[in-house]
Parts: structure tokens; sequence; C-alpha cells
């Protein structure tokens, strides 16, 4: 337990760390009132959520902790994942770079508003890993997994992607970036491929999916896709 504590906080400040040096560093300035705000927003939820976790079902983080391109076992997902690394590092460069030059502006209500939205997609989040136990950073079966078709996966087929694309949606508004926001749409069609991908592997490998399929039918947006 104490060697999971170390490797999940040691994950957790690099991130931290990866995501203040993407901000900090193009914005050469720490005077960038929309930065200091998201990543509270952004990361006092997430110590919350990794803290509930981690007491209540420290299985499901072990699971987490194996993430990113080298994590996954098949190609098309390692090339999925590395393009979405790149898609979503570049969101906050290039937030960034927009505060130093003053490519654009965001009035700050519509900033704070998306905070507000960030922290509704986590929100989702929690409640889709207190729902899912076997949720994972990469695409695998688990020893024991079933499908899971209650709380917010009786909406939808995959509401951590829902939760994920609400949340990146309104992270350049809520740093301050329309010019960041274009970089969005390719994490969409990024993440659109990957549970693609992933809804092909479900189908093949895990009892009960191809039903549940049919049962569920819209896949992150209820009654629409």
């Amino acid at each position: 337990m104490n060697t999971l504590i170390i490797k999940t906080f040691a994950g957790f400040a690099n991130l931290l760390a990866m995501l203040g040096l993407s901000l900090f560093l193009p914005a050469w300035s720490l005077d960038f009132w929309e930065a200091w705000v998201f990543l509270a927003v952004f990361f006092v939820p997430v110590l919350a959520i990794t803290v509930y976790f981690l007491r209540h079902d420290p299985e499901l983080i072990e699971r987490r902790l194996k993430a990113g391109p080298s994590a996954e076992k098949r190609i098309s997902q390692k090339i999925i994942q590395s393009l979405a690394s790149l898609f979503f590092i570049l969101i906050f460069i290039v937030s960034g770079f927009d505060h130093r030059l003053h490519w654009s502006h965001v009035p700050i209500i519509l900033a704070m508003t998306a905070d507000g939205v960030v922290l509704l997609g986590l929100l989702i989040v929690f409640f889709v890993f207190k729902e899912n136990s076997f949720t994972s950073a990469v695409v695998e079966i688990a020893d024991k997994q079933k499908v899971i078709s209650t709380g917010p996966y009786a909406l939808v087929r995959h509401p951590m992607y829902t939760g994920g694309l609400l949340l990146l949606f309104f992270t350049p508004i809520a740093l301050g970036s329309w010019s960041a926001f274009p970089f969005f749409l390719p994490m969409v069609a990024v993440i659109v491929l990957r549970l693609l991908d992933e809804e092909k592997f479900l189908r093949q490998s895990l009892p009960g999916y191809e039903e549940y399929c049919q049962k569920v039918q819209s896949r992150l947006i209820p009654q629409i896709w």
C-alpha cells in the first residue's frame, strides 16, 4: 500500500509540474491568474478524488497508474495515445504563449464559468470511477471484469470520455485563450478513434458487452451519438 501511495503522489506531482511548466514557461511570467485558478480548480478535486479512491478502491488507482502510450498493448492504441498526449499538452503551451503575446482576450466571467464546467467534468469522472472499478487508463480486460450498465453507464457507453471532453472543451477558455481552442478539435477526433477501437475490442473480449451496446445506443452524448 505504501508503494502505491508513493507512486500515486509521484504521478500527481509530475502531472502538476508538467502542466505548470507548460503554462508558465511559454507565458514567461507567473502573473497569469487564469493559469493559477485553473490549476487549483483542476488539481484540488483530482487530489480529493485520488485520496478517496486510495482509501476506498486502491485497485482502481493501481489500474489508473498504468497510463500513456507505453502502457498500451496494441499498436493502434499506442498511436492514438501518443496523439492524444501531444494535442493535450499543446492546449496548455499555446495558452501560455497566448497570455504572453496577447493573441486573444476572454472576459473574466467567461473564464470563471469555464472553470466551473471543468469542475463539472471532473465530477462526472468521479462518478464514473465510483460506478466502475474496472476503469483502466489503457484498453484491456481485467480479471473478473464485468459489464457495467448502471449510473452514468445507463446514459452513455463512455461516460468518462464525456466528462473528459467537457473538461477539455472548456480548458482553453478557462485559461483565457481562444488561440488554443482549435487544438480541442483533434482531441475529439483522437478520443472518438480511441473509443471506437475500444468498443471493437470489448465486443470481442468482454462477455455481455454486445448486448449492452444494443441496450445503451449512445456513446458520448445521450440521444445524439
